[in-house]
């Protein structure tokens, strides 16, 4: 019997055969999706909603990653306008039916009502480092922020960092059993500037934190090593991460998927195409993108392996080259 697409992308995260090799890609819906408040504003989660069905429904995906442009901010009064390293001391959590959890909770499972039966669905989550630097005014130096904060005084922020990584594990594990997902898309980044020990003490605890709570409720969750900009990682801090597949960039870091799986224990890696308007899924042929297909498959193999792109591609990619895509996979 043929697998369904569900069943097919349940199957590659498993390491196990498939009909076929799996395939999604996934864009940005509002045209400022960090600093876009859909908690205040919920017009726009109405926005995103209608562009992620309209595209589901059009592009028919293999799987979806649910896309959270509204939902960056962390709205919480006592983690706005974080200055120092000491001001990380004060954040304390949110009640369990603030609306930070319901919002995106309800949002969600409207989706995983609709089209959950058919299609795996991981819900986007960052972690609490990539959170604090999106709720800074000046994005462009938020990365420097957070880093000094952390070389100034590593145990406040850690202090901080927990309270915010324990609100997103409640989110983590609620959106899979309240909200109907499948498992979470984990987003995370190395921090520049601060060394591999640092990040072990201060960042990792809470990343694991929210994976832990994921992986108790859901076997299928991604880990999403950001590329994003041309930011380089160092994959192997997340070696041991516990996750069933991994997303890196493997056109940024210039890792291709079987290196990096050999990184990762030999588990299911998602991923093969860059993601940028330069790149070839935006502006290839149909020939040139069923070539390269066909060559990250040669040099990957067939088994766990689901196909993607690096990070989040250009909004104005052509759906049509996310089908030639499966076409060439199949």
């Amino acid at each position: 019997m043929t697998q369904s697409k569900k069943e097919l992308v349940l199957a590659a995260m498993d390491n196990k055969p498939v009909d076929r090799v799996p395939c999604g890609f996934w864009f940005h819906f509002l045209d400022d999706e960090i600093h876009s408040d859909s908690f205040q504003h919920p017009e726009l989660m109405e926005k995103v909603f209608e562009g992620q069905t309209r595209y589901i429904d059009t592009a028919k995906p293999d799987f979806v990653k649910i896309m959270t442009d509204g939902f960056f901010p962390y709205e919480n009064e006592t983690a706005m306008n974080l200055k120092t390293a000491d001001d990380f001391k004060k954040i304390k959590p949110l009640a369990d039916d603030d609306k930070w959890f319901t919002q995106q909770i309800a949002y969600a499972k409207r989706l995983t009502e609709r089209y959950g039966d058919e299609l795996a669905m991981f819900f986007n989550v960052f972690c609490a480092g990539t959170t604090v630097k999106f709720m800074q005014a000046d994005i462009s130096k938020s990365e420097e922020f957070l880093a000094n904060a952390v070389k100034e005084n590593p145990q406040a922020v850690r202090q901080g960092l927990d309270v915010i990584s324990h609100d997103l594990a409640k989110l983590a594990k609620r959106l899979i059993t309240e909200g109907g997902v499948t498992g979470i898309y984990f987003s995370l980044q190395s921090l520049l500037g601060v060394s591999p020990e640092t990040y072990k003490e201060v960042l990792e605890p809470g990343e694991k934190e929210i994976l832990a709570a994921a992986n108790s409720v859901s076997d299928y969750n991604i880990l999403h090593i950001c590329g994003y900009a041309g930011h380089h990682n160092d994959l192997t801090l997340y070696k041991d991460y516990d996750v069933k597949t991994i997303n890196w960039a493997v056109v940024v870091e210039g890792i291709p998927i079987p290196e990096g799986r050999k990184i990762f224990g030999n588990r299911a890696a998602l991923g093969g195409f860059g993601n940028l308007d330069s790149e070839l899924l935006y502006k290839g042929s149909k020939e040139e993108i069923q070539a390269e297909t066909k060559r990250i498959l040669a040099e990957a193999g067939r088994q766990g392996v689901i196909l993607g792109a690096d990070c989040t591609v250009p909004r104005d990619t052509e759906w049509q080259h996310f089908e030639w895509v499966r076409e060439a996979a199949k």
